[in-house]
């Protein structure tokens, strides 16, 4: 491996789609106007990759860990720990930790039906309001609610009994529009469920959030328990793969796979999660992490939250948005700093806008060097041309030594 080279991960979390019929058949990454990426695809190398090994969930948690390079059957233990690493929670052999989203549940004839996984995104200032009244009524010994970012919060549960460890739970956003009682966490004598319940008479009660709800806004009236797990461990990145990295993201579960493999964590002005995100920012704190890494994963949510809304006008601006305000002045900084420097260009999954939610199935990934040329796609980089290059890895983990090792 020559060592003069600088590399950038670009991860558009689940880009990747369907043909649909309103795009007459194309997907959302065909649609959009993606010009940079397909000037790079001329001469880059197409292929596709499985992030999700069978048996394991489709999630960010399990696919991501995969892009960064480490098999989820030797290091995943879930979701919660992963964030709770970002935030620098210390966890003990028995403690599980939690993710918490404040939600919001539409209540219709006795009936409860998972309307916003996000709780209409409420503001991180006002879900910082609510984690500390859940904690001043809820707070135990054995349990507590840490704030992270928006809807996004984690519950951490010391000594925690096995039967609550093991529980199966389902993410909200797998299950917008259904009933909750099908998806609650056991019987109505069970702690989680209580927890559950209790949030709810708490957040009724609290003033802002009072406030909006009878102006009939959407925002929190609930929380919700799911991706749960013990403290994980990761081989450092560096020992793996003979370099040093940054990982850039608004999103804790990202960060906390970057500080596991002993990574910097870049905190960006600016950096929401969503479609409102400052992609500027993110491209200029990459170029500045590259002067003193060898290697940055820049994390790009807004897709992923577009589908998750079923948002076709979303999905496609942000992908957009993605090409024309980060990689355009990526790749700008790249060349003004550094004379070698690959791009590796992928989704983590698929996020199809039909189904709201994750799947498994293989991604389409683009290696961009600037120093070497290859027979790319004239059709750019989307789905049909990546499967189209007969370049498949049945184990994603693996395309991270062939970006940094391929010569």
């Amino acid at each position: 491996m020559s060592s003069k080279y600088k590399y950038v991960i670009l991860l558009g979390d689940g880009m990747a789609d369907e043909p649909l019929a309103e795009l007459e058949g194309q997907t959302p990454l065909q649609k959009a106007a993606t010009p940079h990426f397909d000037l790079l695809a001329k001469t880059a190398e197409l292929g596709t990759a499985v992030t999700v090994p069978a048996g394991y969930p489709a999630g960010s948690d399990v696919a991501n860990l995969s892009v960064f390079g480490y098999a989820p059957e030797k290091y995943y233990t879930g979701r919660a720990p992963l964030e709770a690493a970002s935030m620098g929670l210390e966890l003990g052999p028995d403690d599980v930790v939690f993710r918490c989203n404040l939600v919001n549940i539409l209540h219709y004839q006795a009936r409860g039906f998972m309307h916003d996984f996000s709780a209409g995104h409420i503001t991180t200032a006002l879900a910082h309001e609510v984690i500390a009244a859940l904690n001043r009524e809820l707070k135990t010994e054995q349990i507590e609610f840490f704030p992270g970012i928006s809807y996004r919060h984690l519950l951490v549960i010391r000594d925690c009994p096995i039967e609550l460890a093991e529980v199966k739970l389902m993410p909200p956003h797998d299950i917008i529009g259904q009933e909750v009682v099908d998806h609650l966490p056991g019987d109505l004598g069970s702690p989680l469920l209580q927890l559950i319940t209790s949030s709810q008479m708490i957040m009724h009660q609290l003033p802002p959030l009072r406030k909006i709800l009878d102006k009939g806004e959407i925002t929190a009236n609930s929380i919700w328990l799911w991706g749960q797990g013990k403290q994980p461990r990761l081989d450092p990145f560096s020992e793996l793969y003979g370099i040093n990295g940054a990982v850039i993201s608004a999103v804790d579960l990202i960060k906390g796979i970057g500080l596991l493999a002993g990574m910097e964590s870049v905190d960006v002005p600016g950096a929401t999660g969503y479609l409102d995100t400052s992609y500027e920012n993110k491209a200029a704190y990459a170029v500045e992490a590259l002067k003193s890494n060898d290697f940055v994963y820049l994390h790009v949510e807004s897709p992923d939250e577009s589908s998750h809304e079923g948002s076709l006008e979303k999905k496609l601006r942000a992908i957009s948005d993605l090409d024309s305000r980060l990689l355009g002045p990526l790749l700008k900084g790249l060349k003004e700093h550094f004379p070698a420097y690959r791009i590796l260009v992928m989704p983590d999954h698929p996020t199809p806008i039909r189904l709201k939610t994750h799947t498994a199935e293989p991604v389409p990934f683009m290696i961009y060097d600037n120093c070497r040329s290859q027979v790319g796609s004239e059709a750019g980089y989307n789905e049909q041309t990546a499967a189209a290059a007969n370049n498949h890895f049945t184990e994603g983990w693996r395309l991270q030594k062939h970006f940094i090792d391929s010569e």
